[in-house]
């Protein structure tokens, strides 16, 4: 498994990424989607509203399971990767590159301090 040091994690294993100013890329870590198995649909209807960190904004549907996606810190929802909705196992085969599911105006971008590093991650997960 792969936990890029670029990359800031939650212990509920979805990762963030600033891409610029304060527009963050979410997804899920490589660890969740070998837990989660084949993933089959990703859910998001949260496109356009605020959410505070922790809330669930969106679900992803697996083989054999459904699990609730956590947002890592407090913003707004402004796009969904609509790749996913085609073709929703790029969460597999790419979870920190194509397999993005989110981007989010992060509303406080120090927020991002507060959550687990590569190494950090690592150790939550073994």
């Amino acid at each position: 498994m792969s936990f890029p040091a670029n990359l800031k994690y939650t212990k509920d294993h979805e990762w963030i990424k600033i891409e610029s100013g304060n527009i963050a890329v979410i997804g899920i870590t490589d660890f969740a989607q070998k837990e989660l198995g084949d993933i089959v649909y990703v859910e998001i209807e949260t496109v356009g509203k605020d959410l505070e960190a922790e809330a669930v904004f969106g679900t992803v549907e697996a083989v054999k399971t459904v699990s609730d996606l956590y947002l890592p810190v407090s913003g707004k929802i402004i796009e969904f990767n609509n790749a996913l909705s085609a073709s929703p196992e790029l969460v597999n085969t790419d979870p920190y590159g194509e397999g993005w599911m989110v981007k989010l105006e992060v509303k406080n971008i120090s927020d991002i301090d507060g959550l687990l590093d590569a190494a950090g991650y690592e150790a939550v997960v073994g």
